[in-house]
This record gives structure tokens, C-alpha cells and sequence, in this order.
């Protein structure tokens, strides 16, 4: 390392690579970043709309004010024949602008024809929540006319069966021997097995309030009693009853139909019509369905 000879012979050398304490840069402490109040984010904000404000005005104020005269721009337009009120270009074309294109100030930062896309986009969900709604509507309006349909059908079921088996009771009425249990027509089996549970139901609540308020001495008496008030035997109605499982799993209409033809086909009577003819041709009935006797 060289070292450079001192003037004075009594100091020692210096090194010519020792830093220079003249020279050094002394660096001012860092202050900490102060959190922004809400008065200086209110001014700050302030400060930038009044600045955005201004640069938009200004270039609609020079497109609003027409060009002086002195204006080397107007003195070459004159050069060339324009005066003023008239448009630019060939003479006599009517589609000519008299006034600037007018400049639209773009704020964001998205591409141009971005808030058309979002128009677009907005327009089509308002149109597919729109065609929702409108096929919820319409779903709905189908329900709750299907419904009302298969609630009057199997209004029309209940009545038919009632009809049918007043017809078979008053037939086999004087031919039914006593004692002797007779098979109950599978076209109305379900609604006698559904009186005859509700008709257990019963007797089981009277049978339980009886038992409550008894007199042991009268046990007799009041059983024969209750036999006389609740009738004799049940008619014979099987737990498990295929052909009745296969019935119950048509559809309405299809009951309603079996049930009318079985009307029709062995009494001659017209569920439609609620009348019983006196022969097989049933003159006078318009047909088998209900919209023939509209």
C-alpha cells in the first residue's frame, strides 16, 4: 500500500486510501410513517376531485368557445375558403358536422367498449332472472291446476265407489243368507277397510271410556248392550290383498274409469248421467266419458 510522505518530517506517512471524514455524508434519521388522520384523508381527497375537476373542465371550456380570428389555425381555414358558420369539406355535402367532435373524458382504467360488455352482461341476467320467474309462474300455475284436477278426480273415485256399493248391498240383499260372509268388490274394498279402522278406532275409545266408569255387577248387560249398538260380525276384508294393492297403484283416472264401466256393464247405471237405466242399451246416455255429457 503507498503511503504519501508528510511535509513535516516529525508526522508520520498517510495512507491515500484512508477515508476522508470531509467527505462522509452524515444521513438524517428516518422519521416513522405517520397513519393518515381522518382530516388529512378528507383534504387529500378533496384536493384530487377539485383537480380532476379541473382538468375536465377545461377541455370542454375550449371546445364551447369558437377559435379567434387571430388564431393561425383560422387564418389557414380562411386561406382555404371557410368562413365562419359554415362545415368543412366538399361543398354542398349536408351530413357535414358544424360543430367539434365533443371528447368524453375516461376516468377508469378498463378497455374501450368495457362498460358496454357490462351493459350486456347486466342486460342478459336481468332477462334470464325475468324468464325465471316467468317459468316459476307458469310451473306453478300447472301444479296447482294438476292438483285441483287429482283432488276433484278422486272426489269423483270416493263418489263412484259409495254409488257402487249401494248398488250390491240393495242386490244381494235379498239373496244374502244370514250369517253367510260375502267378498267385498275390490273396486271399493280400500274404502270399506278404511271405515272399518276408523269404526275399530271408535269402539276402542268407547270401549276404554266404559271400562273407566263399569260396574262390575252390569258387565253383562252392558256388553250385549254394546253389541247391539255397534252391530254384528264385520265383513270378511283380508290384511294382505294383492288384487287390492294392484288396484290402489292405478293411477285416478284409470280407477275412476274401471269404476264407471263396472257401474255401467252390470246395473246399467251411468255414473255421469246419475241415473240407473232399465236395459243394457242405456238409451239416452251420451257415452262412456265425462266430456260426452257436457
Amino acid at each position: 500500500m503507498a503511503k504519501v510522505a508528510s511535509p513535516d518530517p516529525s508526522r508520520p506517512a498517510v495512507d491515500d486510501e484512508a477515508d476522508d471524514y470531509m467527505s462522509m455524508t452524515i444521513l438524517e434519521p428516518t422519521q416513522p410513517l405517520q397513519k393518515e388522520t381522518y382530516t388529512q384523508r378528507r383534504i387529500r381527497k378533496q384536493r384530487e376531485a377539485e383537480q380532476k375537476s379541473r382538468h375536465q373542465v377545461a377541455p370542454s371550456a375550449s371546445l364551447s368557445t369558437a377559435i379567434p380570428t387571430t388564431s393561425k389555425g383560422f387564418q389557414m381555414l380562411s386561406k382555404l375558403g371557410y368562413t365562419p358558420g359554415s362545415t368543412l369539406g366538399a361543398v354542398g355535402n349536408k351530413n357535414a358536422p358544424l360543430e367539434p367532435v365533443m371528447l368524453t373524458m375516461k376516468e377508469d382504467r378498463g378497455g374501450v367498449g368495457l362498460a358496454n360488455e357490462k351493459k350486456r352482461k347486466l342486460r342478459q341476467a336481468f332477462e334470464e332472472i325475468e324468464q325465471g320467474e316467468k317459468a316459476e309462474q307458469g310451473g306453478f300455475r300447472e301444479r296447482v291446476a294438476r292438483e285441483r284436477e287429482e283432488k276433484r278426480t278422486e272426489g269423483q273415485i270416493v263418489g263412484a265407489m259409495k254409488v257402487l256399493e249401494g248398488l250390491e248391498e240393495e242386490t244381494e240383499a235379498g239373496a244374502a243368507e244370514k250369517g253367510k260372509k260375502k267378498k267385498v268388490n275390490v273396486l271399493y274394498r280400500g274404502m270399506v277397510r278404511q271405515r272399518q279402522e276408523r269404526e275399530r278406532e271408535r269402539r276402542a275409545k268407547y270401549d276404554l271410556h266404559q271400562s273407566l266408569s263399569r260396574n262390575p255387577a252390569y258387565e253383562d248387560e252392558e256388553d250385549e248392550e254394546s253389541r247391539l249398538v255397534w252391530g254384528g260380525e264385520e265383513e270378511d276384508v283380508e290384511e294382505e290383498d294383492e288384487e287390492l294393492e294392484a288396484f290402489e297403484k292405478l293411477e285416478p283416472r284409470k280407477k275412476l274409469q274401471r269404476l264407471v264401466e263396472e257401474l255401467k256393464t252390470k246395473y246399467w247405471y251411468c255414473y255421469w248421467c246419475k241415473h240407473r237405466y232399465g236395459n243394457e242399451s242405456m238409451e239416452g246416455c251420451p257415452g262412456m266419458g265425462e266430456d260426452d255429457h257436457d
